[in-house]
């Protein structure tokens, strides 16, 4: 061993044991493991920082937004609930559907994002059918998983698989080229939950951690209807049931008087509904054609000239093309003993006096059903104010409200959710056809779902995990360091000298068991994927073998090994589901070997050299 050897194998080290005890952050770590590659001279700047823009990196941060486009457009929620409908009563049904399902919408974004839209989905279908929670989501989760196989898009870990098959001159990986591998583990661990898996499931009641308790509901707002919506002729009973929006009326205000028993009137414009919804739908109000929200169009005028020096930021429909509207909003609780108590908001003109518009109102008791000027306000009342940073500023100093508070909202776009889908099946295309490289062809579809309204910038900045895009930015140069060093070639030489006379299924048997065990402690596959693959490329090519069965290997175990709840982010659903630490040992140890055998057969196939 060389000197420049022990000093890679002692960063290596320590940057192992930094991330199996979690004392620092993930992408902290990879940008120690960046600065001590640089500063002990294994890697010049350039190949340091190389990560920053490697084709890995920049693909999941655009896969990032391409999923955005999904949740926010309510596409991902009509897929859950088609889902749904289709898994039937049994518990094998269930199975048979919510695996594959999960499995192909995970193909095409991150499997945990998968995971968190299906779990309501699958509680909900728990507690319809009297099924056991624990029966079913970690079905959906290893389903969600195994999709990732299905695509390199899927996972980072089959991203940087690629790179480093290029580092060493070969081609990478196509969108599509793992796909029979894929496919096919989908298949067998599919068919092993339905016929085996369920029956090692634990029957337990899980937690419910969906509710937030931090998280209000049920506001009451004006909604008042405009002369070009499509609402004009319908009954309240027909709007309530086809609105995509969850809100009940509970009053209707034509012409200054509240008419009773509004559900089979037919709406006029200019009317007036009284609304419980929640957040999300509150803000939607305000970008759906043809309603508004009534304090904003009755004041549009007066708060236009207040705020921003009259450039009307608070006007009606796209006058904020820049500017989410709950970003102007907060919620300011009436304080006990304020002098608000007791009178209506018609007496106190918020505008007037403040500077602000009260646009909802939530009440822990009983909301009310009346005109919302006419309300007689509360000690612990939560007022939504619609107001410039300056009007908020001087509410939040008055001694009238105990607190101001965020208000938190994200709008489905579901006018956009056919958008949505043709730039994630235009993506798709163009990467699998060649057309654009995928670093390119994700970055251009992550564009387009924001030029087409998809996603505003600022959800598509939000939505990028910027640890994971880190971390795979210093996880890339850690293989490069591997491999530049010798170490890569040296780990080769110990195991060609171990497992060089074995069949090359044993080999490939003995890699997956290798990298899936250390996956578990690593909580990163592709950190471990950064870590062994170099070894494996190494091994392949010792053996005179060609290195895309044996990198696909590693990052098959990296992604699919399921022994603990750590593994693959399975935590998402460990308290929903109830489950204990050794559920998963009991059901992925016999999954796990089978996906292996299924894989070491396989790979050499798709890549026969």
């Amino acid at each position: 061993m060389t000197l420049e050897m022990i000093v890679f194998f002692a960063i290596l080290v320590v940057a192992f044991g930094l991330l199996i005890s979690e004392r620092l952050r993930a992408d902290l770590v990879a940008m120690l493991i960046i600065l001590a590659l640089y500063i002990t001279r294994i890697l010049d700047m350039p190949h340091a920082f190389a990560g920053f823009s490697a084709e890995p990196a920049i693909a999941i941060a655009s896969v990032f937004v391409l999923s955005a486009g999904f949740a926010h457009t309510g596409l991902s929620d009509r897929l859950g609930a088609w889902i749904g409908r289709l898994a039937g009563a049994t518990l094998g049904r269930m199975v048979a559907v919510l695996m594959p399902a999960s499995a192909l919408l995970s193909a095409f974004t991150h499997h945990v994002t998968i995971t968190a839209i299906m779990l309501p989905v699958t509680l909900s279908l728990s507690r319809d059918k009297g099924i056991s929670p624990s029966k079913l989501l970690m079905p959906v989760a290893i389903g969600s998983s195994l999709g990732t196989t299905i695509t390199i898009i899927g996972a980072p870990s089959f991203l940087v698989s690629s790179e480093l098959l290029r580092q060493v001159g070969r081609d990478g990986l196509g969108v599509f080229s793992i796909a029979p591998i894929g496919l096919a583990i989908t298949v067998v661990g599919t068919l092993f939950m339905v016929l085996l898996g369920r029956f090692l499931l634990p029957e337990r009641r899980g937690a419910d951690t969906i509710a937030d308790p931090f998280r209000l509901d049920d506001y009451f707002i004006e909604m008042v209807v405009l002369p070009e919506s499509e609402l004009v002729g319908k009954s309240v009973a027909e709007v309530e049931e086809a609105s995509e929006e969850a809100f009940k009326v509970v009053g209707l205000i034509r012409h200054g008087r509240q008419l009773p028993s509004p559900q089979r009137v037919a709406l006029q414009a200019g009317d007036v509904l009284l609304v419980r919804t929640g957040a999300d739908a509150l803000v939607a109000v305000h970008q759906e054609p043809g309603i508004e929200l009534h304090p904003l169009k009755r004041y549009e005028a007066q708060v236009s000239e207040l705020m921003d020096g009259g450039n009307g930021a608070s006007g009606g429909h796209g006058s904020e093309p820049d500017t989410e509207i709950a970003d102007r909003l907060v919620q300011a609780v009436v304080a006990p003993g304020s002098n608000l108590v007791g009178r209506t908001l018609g007496d106190v003109d918020f505008l007037d006096r403040y500077g602000a518009l009260v646009v909802s109102l939530w009440r822990q008791t009983e909301l009310p059903t009346q005109q919302m000027s006419r309300i007689r306000l509360r000690e612990g009342d939560v007022l939504v104010l619609h107001g410039s940073e300056d009007a908020l500023e001087r509410i939040g100093r008055n001694e009238s409200f105990l607190m101001l508070m965020p208000f938190h909202a994200e709008p489905l776009r579901r006018r956009r959710a056919l958008v949505a889908a043709a730039v994630m099946l235009a993506t798709v295309a163009a990467a699998g056809t060649g057309v654009l490289t995928l670093g390119m062809a994700t970055l251009a579809g992550a564009v387009a779902m924001v030029l087409t309204g998809c996603v505003s910038v600022r959800q598509a900045y939000r939505a990028i995990d910027a640890r994971m895009y880190l971390f795979i930015a210093g996880a890339i140069p850690l293989g490069t360091a591997m491999k530049s060093t010798g170490a890569a070639d040296l780990l080769a030489g110990w195991l060609q000298g171990i497992i060089g006379g074995w069949s090359e299924v044993a080999i490939l048997l003995a890699v997956f068991a290798t990298v899936g065990l250390v996956v578990q402690f690593m909580g990163s596959d592709s950190a471990t994927v950064a870590l062994f693959g170099p070894v494996a490329i190494a091994l392949a090519q010792a053996l005179g073998r060609p290195p895309e069965p044996y990198i696909v290997t590693v990052a098959m175990a990296a992604v699919t090994a399921v022994l603990t709840p750590m593994s693959h982010h399975n935590l998402i659903i460990y308290g929903p589901g109830g489950y204990r630490f050794t559920d998963y040992m009991r059901v992925g140890a016999p999954l796990t070997v089978l996906i292996a055998i299924t894989v070491a057969l396989i790979a050499p196939r798709v890549w026969p050299g």
